[in-house]
């Protein structure tokens, strides 16, 4: 069953008991000239219509958010919990007058037999049935209006105590007991009045709820690559959180990896809160063990620029800062000198103006360069070549290579196995050797792509 159908079928069946009891205790009050009953009846009528009200609520109240109602339609439930309210205070208000009124009069008694108490005990064991079924389903689909619906119920209960008390001390010849029942009938009404206000007035500013915004940052935190929740600001609208966090997150993640801890992140707070609703603002910033490397790779990202090759030597009262600047092969020298330039200078403002900044300027490789599988023959004597290259040094079984004919020259690409303990920067020198003499001994060959692996288990 869903929470929108258990919802609307608790609410129905709670409309026939209420219409039910209201109408016994009012026809019975009226036979025996009972206040205490009488009232008891009103506010079991009030309760009909509040749970006639509630029926109709969350029939809309579960319904999507649209173009009109962007955080969906809730908050209907609260507004009909506090039309509900004002309603038992209007007959707390009633029955109080008159109870008054018939004290001050000496009304007398009521007749007493034993009609009054059977239906004030059915009158318990439904209302009993029906606020917790009522409780039970406004606890599993946070839903406000079934929560006042329940401590309507659970107050009609102690209302019919207070007026079979009213009738018992009637029957001993206390002739104010049902004034004084009916009064006490009210004053129960009012407390209950006051308590749903409370929480409807408090759902109604936006208050935040307790304990949310606690665990919504304990979860959001959880996720990894998060640095700290730097704002989060919760409220409820009808069953569901909405959550707003401003969140910390290294400047140095690409936009995918950020959108992943945004996804990780709403899951977090949907296990930790259930249905929660997670605006996510995330806010780049450095991390402590940020290197100058990172911080540079950073610059040259949001100057929209393309680096490689970046080195960075300390000499204690200088940083000396290397890299390779990739620009648009067809662009003008002096335009290219603007952009390195322009680099350099966001470089010297975050690290300061004694650090010295060479950016060397070269073509951006064509993302589609043409190019066509070179003939088995050329592949074969490149393979060998690398094979010869290869041998008396750390590198060895050449493998898998491959040999393309582009408009820019020849590209290879090669695997080739090293030993297992070797750095990747010894790795890199002979492999870097390798490729210089092939591109010595074959001048048409434009690039050499080289992947080193570790030798088959």
């Amino acid at each position: 069953m869903t929470t929108e159908t258990s919802k609307t079928s608790v609410a129905a069946i709670s409309i026939f008991a209420s219409g039910g009891m209201a109408i016994a205790k009012f026809v019975v009050g009226i036979a025996i000239g009972s206040l205490a009953l009488i009232s008891e009846a009103l506010h079991s009528s009030i309760d009909l219509v509040a749970t006639i009200i509630t029926w109709a609520v969350v029939r809309v109240s579960d319904k999507p958010a649209d173009d009109e109602h962007h955080y969906g339609h809730g908050k209907l439930e609260s507004i009909s919990a506090l039309g509900v309210t004002a309603l038992l205070y209007v007959l707390a208000g009633g029955i109080l007058v008159e109870a008054y009124s018939r004290i001050r009069e000496g009304t007398p008694p009521p007749t007493i037999s034993a009609v009054p108490f059977v239906v004030l005990v059915i009158d318990i064991v439904v209302n009993l049935w029906r606020a917790r079924a009522l409780h039970r389903a406004a606890r599993e689909t946070k839903s406000q209006a079934l929560a006042a619906d329940a401590l309507h119920f659970a107050s009609d209960v102690m209302g019919s105590f207070a007026v079979i008390a009213g009738l018992i001390l009637a029957a001993l010849g206390f002739w104010w007991g049902d004034a004084a029942a009916a009064a006490a009938v009210a004053v129960m009404i009012a407390l209950l009045g006051l308590r749903m206000a409370g929480s409807t007035v408090e759902t109604l500013v936006d208050r935040a709820p307790d304990g949310v915004a606690e665990r919504a940052t304990a979860a959001i935190r959880s996720v990894p690559g998060v640095v700290d929740v730097e704002r989060l600001r919760a409220r409820m609208v009808g069953s569901t959180y909405f959550i707003d966090a401003i969140v910390q997150v290294p400047r140095t993640y690409p936009i995918d990896r950020i959108d992943a801890i945004k996804q990780q992140s709403q899951q977090a707070v949907s296990k930790a809160l259930g249905d929660a609703d997670l605006t996510f603002a995330a806010v780049p910033v450095a991390r402590n063990n940020e290197t100058v490397r990172d911080r540079i790779m950073v610059i040259a990202r949001n100057s929209g620029l393309a680096v490689h090759h970046v080195t960075v030597h300390d000499l204690g009262d200088k940083l000396i800062v290397s890299l390779d600047l990739e620009v648009d092969g067809e662009m003008p020298l002096v335009a290219a000198h603007d952009v390195a330039n322009a680099l350099e200078r966001n470089v010297k403002d975050d690290f300061g103006e004694d650090v010295e900044v060479d950016v060397h300027i070269e073509p951006l490789e064509p993302e589609l360069p043409h190019g066509i599988d070179a003939p088995v023959e050329r592949v074969e004597a490149i393979t060998a070549a690398l094979t010869g290259f290869a041998a008396g040094s750390d590198i060895h079984d050449i493998h898998n290579v491959r040999v393309r004919n582009t408009d820019a020259g020849e590209i290879v690409n090669f695997h080739c196995r090293a030993v297992p303990s070797m750095s990747v920067i010894r790795v890199h020198e002979h492999v870097d050797e390798i490729e210089r003499a092939l591109r010595r001994a074959f001048p048409s060959v434009k690039r050499v792509i080289s992947h080193a692996e570790p030798p088959r288990a």
